[in-house]
C-alpha cells in the first residue's frame, strides 16, 4: 500500500497567501501514514501510522491524531494492544472529539491453518437449475479453509475513542463494511457482510445486513438484510434487488434516503417505474411509511442536496448512452419534479457543468444557492469542463434554475494555460452566497508549467498563487506537445496528444523513433466519438511507467490517439472491433508519418489492460503497420470471459463469431513482430487472469513468435513496487532499444538470449548510444537519461 512520510499545515491568510508550514511531528521516524482526516471542527487530524520492523516486514496499523494549533502528533489509543483493522472501513469522526474507529478483537489469536486433509471436495451445484451468469472475477474463495481465513482478516470490533481518552466497545465483533453517521452525529449507519459466503462473486454480493444505531452503540433497528445476491444479471444497468444506495440526507439532521428496483434489478425487464427513491426518518413514528421522493423510468445515478425546496436527481441508461437531471422539491409534494437535462453522456460538447457544493456546519455537502444584488431568483454555480472542437475550456456559470438562463461568469485562458475551478472557499457561514463575496479555489497548469493552486476573489476576480511547487521532471521542462486532430477512412474525426522531445526539429533532426500508446472506447454514434476530449494546454502527468519517459530516449510519443468502436442505431460496436481498430491505428501512423516525425519503420504500439487487448490484435491484424509491441495486464482470450468484458454484455454464446475474431490467441498464428507481455503475478481485475498471457505466450511461442513474458511477482492489475516498477521499464527500454531503434528482428541476427546479463547494469552499458535519424548513433546528451531517473520517488 502506498503511503505519506510525512504532514505539513498551512494557514490560510485572509489575503489570499499561505502562511508558514507547520510540520506534524511526533510520529516514529520512518511512519508510514495513510488515511488523513480532518476532525469536523478542524481543530485536529487524524492518520494511521505503521513502521518497518523486523526481516523488513510493516507493523500493523494505529491510530494517531495531531494537534492543528501545535501539530503534535500523539497515538489515540494509550493501550499498545489495540490496531486498526482498514479490510473494509477504518475509522470515522463522529463529533469534534470521537472516533469510531474498526478495530483488530482483542480476542484475535492465530490465523486459521489450512488443514493437512482437506475436508473433502470443493463442490458447487445448481441442482435447482437457476440461471446465473457472472463476469470473470479474481481473488475468489475457494474453499471452506478461505471462509475461515476471509473472517478471521476482516472481522472488527467496533471501539468508540475520544481525544480525552476514553474507550469504549460498541456491537459485537462482525465483518463491518461501514460506518456512516448521521449529519446531527447522533446515529450511526452500520452495514456488516455475512454468512452463507459464495465462491463465485465478489464478497460485494455477499450478504449484506444494514442497521441504524445511536453514536454511542444502541441498536435502534434493521434496514435490510439482503441475501447473497450472486444471480444479477450482466446486462449494463442491472443491479441488486432490494434497497442500495442507503444514505444520509446531506440536508437533513437524521433523514434516510435510498433506492429499489423495479425490475427485479434485471436491465432487460421493461418496466415504469424502474426505481423509486425512498426517504424515511432514522426513527420514524410507529407505523410510519417510508415517504416516495421520486420514481426513474431509467437508472438512478445519485442525488445532489440543497435543501426541502431543491434536489437535483440524477438518472442514466448506458444502452442508449441517455443522462437526464431532474429537479425535485423534497418538501413540497405539490411541486411536480421537472427534468432540467436532458441529453447523450457521450456529447461532451454539451455537457452544462456540475452543481459547486458548499460545506455545511455539520460537515456535508449540499448545492450552494447563489444571490443577485436585487434578484429574487434561485441560482446555483455549474462548473464544467468545456469540451469544444479546440479542446477543454473550463468554465463557471450562474445558472437560473427555475429559468434555465445562465451567464458565464468565469471561464478557463484558453491560449496559454489550462485551468478548473476546485471549491468553494466562502462556505464559512450559514446561508445563501452573494455572487459579490465569492471566493475559489482554482488551479493553473500549462503545457510545461506544473499545477499550482490559487485563490480566485470576485467582483474583482483577482487571483493570488497560494503554492509554488518545483518542477517533478525539469530535464523534460521543455518538451513539445500538440493536441492534433485527423480523419479515419470512414469520415470519423480523430484526436491524439503529439509529444517530441525537447529543441527537436523535425526538419533538421529527420523522423524519430515513435512510440504509441492508447486504449480503445465504445461510441454510439460517430458525431460523439469525433468530439475532442482533453486540453493542448494541460500539463504533461508523467506516472511510473509512463510511455512519455521514452522522450528521454528521443522518442516520439503518440499518447491516447483515439480509437472509437462504433456501433450506431441497434449495431454492436464490437461486430465491426478488428475493421476499426486497424482503421484507427492506420490513420494515426499516418499523421504521424506525414508530419515527419516518426520513421515508418520503427513504430511501437503498446498498451494496458484492454490497450494491451489492442496492441496484440493491431500486430496480429496490421503487421505492417508496427515493428514491435508492448502488452501490459491484458486479456487475449475473449472465450476465458465467457459472459461479457469490458463493455460487451452479449455472452459467448449469443455473439461467438465477435468473442472468437475479437480474440488475439485466435490470430496467434498471424503475429510475426516482435511482443513484450508483462502481467502481474495475482492480477484480481476481472477478465485479466494472469494465465491469459500464459496462454498467449504459449500459443506465440507454439508457432514461433518472437515473444517475452515477464510475470510480477505479488503485483495486481496495476503495478506498485519500487522493483516492479524499475524492472518494467528496463523490460520496456530494452524492448524499444532492440526491436524499435535498432528494428532487429531476424532470429540469426540475435545473440544467444541464455547468455544475456539482463541486469541493471547492463541496461546502464546498453543504454550508452541513442539513435539518430539515420539510423547511426550519438553520444549521450545530458537529456539522455536513464528513464528511472525521470520517476520521482513520490510517484514510486
Amino acid at each position: 500500500m502506498s503511503f505519506y512520510t510525512g504532514i505539513g499545515i498551512h494557514q490560510l491568510k485572509p489575503d489570499g497567501t499561505l502562511g508558514p508550514e507547520k510540520e506534524v511531528h511526533g510520529f516514529p521516524e520512518g511512519a508510514k501514514i495513510n488515511f488523513v482526516t480532518w476532525s469536523p471542527d478542524g481543530q485536529h487530524l487524524s492518520f494511521s501510522v505503521r513502521v518497518d520492523e523486523e526481516e523488513n516486514n510493516s507493523s500493523k496499523l494505529r491510530l494517531w491524531v495531531a494537534s492543528v494549533e501545535t501539530g503534535e502528533a500523539r497515538p489515540l489509543f494509550h493501550s499498545q494492544d489495540i490496531y486498526l483493522n482498514a479490510v473494509f472501513d477504518n475509522f470515522v469522526w463522529v463529533n469534534d472529539s470521537t472516533l469510531l474507529v474498526c478495530t483488530i478483537p482483542l480476542s484475535r489469536k492465530d490465523p486459521p491453518k489450512k488443514p493437512l486433509v482437506p475436508f473433502g471436495p470443493k463442490i458447487q451445484s445448481n441442482e435447482q437449475e437457476n440461471i446465473i451468469q457472472v463476469r470473470t472475477f479474481q481473488d475468489l474463495l475457494k474453499d471452506e479453509y478461505d471462509e475461515d481465513l476471509f473472517d478471521y482478516y476482516a472481522t472488527t470490533q467496533l471501539v468508540l475513542a475520544s481525544l480525552d481518552g476514553m474507550v469504549k466497545e460498541i456491537g459485537p465483533p462482525a465483518v463491518y463494511t461501514s460506518m456512516d453517521p448521521s449529519p446531527d452525529h447522533k446515529y450511526l449507519l452500520i452495514s456488516s457482510i455475512h454468512r452463507p459466503y459464495s465462491f463465485i462473486v465478489p464478497c460485494g454480493r455477499f450478504p449484506k445486513k444494514v442497521d441504524v444505531w445511536t453514536t454511542d452503540g444502541r441498536f435502534v433497528r434493521e434496514l435490510c438484510d439482503l441475501p447473497l445476491a450472486e444471480d444479477i444479471p450482466i446486462a449494463f444497468n442491472s443491479v441488486r434487488k432490494g434497497m442500495r444506495s442507503i444514505n444520509w440526507r446531506a440536508d437533513k439532521p437524521s433523514t434516510l434516503y435510498w433506492v429499489e428496483t423495479q425490475d427485479g434489478g434485471d436491465a432487460k425487464v421493461e418496466v415504469s417505474p424502474r426505481d423509486i427513491v425512498y426517504a424515511q426518518p432514522a426513527e420514524p413514528v410507529d407505523g410510519e411509511d417510508p415517504e416516495i421522493l421520486h420514481r426513474l423510468d431509467l437508472r438512478y445515478g445519485g442525488i445532489s442536496w440543497c435543501d426541502d425546496s431543491l434536489a437535483l436527481v440524477y438518472e442514466s441508461w448506458y444502452k442508449t448512452r441517455r443522462t437526464r437531471t431532474w429537479v425535485i422539491s423534497p418538501g413540497s409534494k405539490d411541486v411536480s419534479p421537472r427534468i432540467l437535462f436532458d441529453r447523450s453522456s457521450e456529447d461532451v460538447y454539451s455537457d452544462p457543468g456540475s452543481p459547486m457544493l458548499r460545506r455545511t456546519p455539520a460537515g456535508t455537502y449540499v448545492v450552494a444557492k447563489i444571490k443577485k444584488e436585487a434578484d429574487e431568483g434561485t441560482y446555483v454555480l455549474l462548473n464544467g469542463s468545456g469540451a469544444t472542437p479546440e479542446g477543454n475550456i473550463p468554465f463557471l456559470d450562474l445558472f437560473d434554475i427555475n429559468t434555465g438562463n445562465k451567464e458565464r461568469i468565469w471561464k478557463s485562458d484558453k491560449d496559454k494555460y489550462y485551468e478548473t475551478v476546485v471549491a468553494l472557499m466562502c462556505d464559512e457561514k450559514e446561508g445563501d452566497m452573494h455572487i459579490d463575496q465569492l471566493k475559489l479555489l482554482t488551479s493553473k497548469e500549462s503545457k510545461t508549467e506544473n499545477t499550482q493552486y490559487y485563490i480566485l476573489r470576485w467582483p474583482e476576480k483577482s487571483a493570488s498563487q497560494i503554492t509554488d511547487f518545483p518542477h517533478p521532471y525539469p530535464q523534460l521542462a521543455s518538451l513539445q506537445k500538440e493536441m492534433i486532430r485527423y480523419q479515419r477512412k470512414d469520415g470519423v474525426q480523430l484526436t491524439a496528444t503529439l509529444y517530441l522531445p525537447p529543441n527537436y526539429d523535425p526538419s533538421k533532426d529527420g523522423p524519430l523513433p515513435c512510440l504509441i500508446w492508447s486504449y480503445p472506447g465504445e461510441f454510439k454514434s460517430k458525431d460523439a466519438a469525433g468530439q475532442v476530449r482533453g486540453s493542448p494546454n494541460e500539463f504533461a502527468g508523467i506516472g511510473p511507467t509512463s510511455a512519455l519517459l521514452w522522450l528521454a530516449r528521443r522518442f516520439a510519443i503518440l499518447s491516447g490517439p483515439t480509437i472509437p468502436i462504433i456501433g450506431e442505431g441497434d449495431e454492436e460496436a464490437n461486430d465491426r472491433y478488428v475493421e476499426q481498430l486497424v482503421a484507427s491505428a492506420e490513420a494515426a501512423v499516418e499523421e504521424v508519418v506525414c508530419r515527419g516525425v516518426a520513421h515508418p519503420n520503427k513504430i511501437a504500439v503498446g498498451g494496458h489492460s484492454y490497450g494491451a487487448f489492442m496492441t496484440a490484435n493491431l500486430l496480429a491484424h496490421a503487421p505492417h503497420l508496427f515493428c514491435c509491441g508492448i502488452a501490459r495486464s491484458g486479456a487475449y482470450n475473449r472465450t476465458l470471459t465467457p459472459f461479457g468484458f469490458q463493455n460487451e454484455d452479449r455472452t459467448l454464446w449469443e455473439a461467438t463469431t465477435t468473442y472468437v475474431e475479437m480474440s488475439p490467441f485466435m490470430s496467434a498464428n498471424k503475429i510475426k513482430k516482435p511482443i513484450l507481455l508483462i502481467h502481474g503475478e495475482e492480477d484480481n481485475n476481472p477478465g485479466t487472469l494472469t494465465m491469459q498471457s500464459d496462454r498467449f505466450f504459449n500459443a506465440l511461442k507454439g508457432h514461433g513468435a518472437l515473444c517475452r513474458l515477464v510475470i510480477l511477482p505479488f503485483e495486481s492489475h496495476g503495478y506498485a513496487a519500487r522493483e516492479s516498477i524499475m524492472h518494467v521499464l528496463w523490460e520496456t527500454d530494452r524492448w524499444l532499444q532492440k526491436y524499435c531503434i535498432s528494428n532487429i528482428t531476424d532470429p540469426s541476427a540475435e545473440h544467444d538470449e541464455s547468455k544475456e546479463n539482463v541486469s541493471t547494469e547492463a541496461a546502464d552499458s546498453d543504454s550508452k548510444a541513442v539513435a539518430t535519424s539515420g539510423g547511426g548513433s550519438a553520444e549521450v546528451s545530458d537529456l539522455e537519461i536513464e528513464a528511472s531517473q525521470l520517476v520521482p520517488r513520490s510517484l514510486l
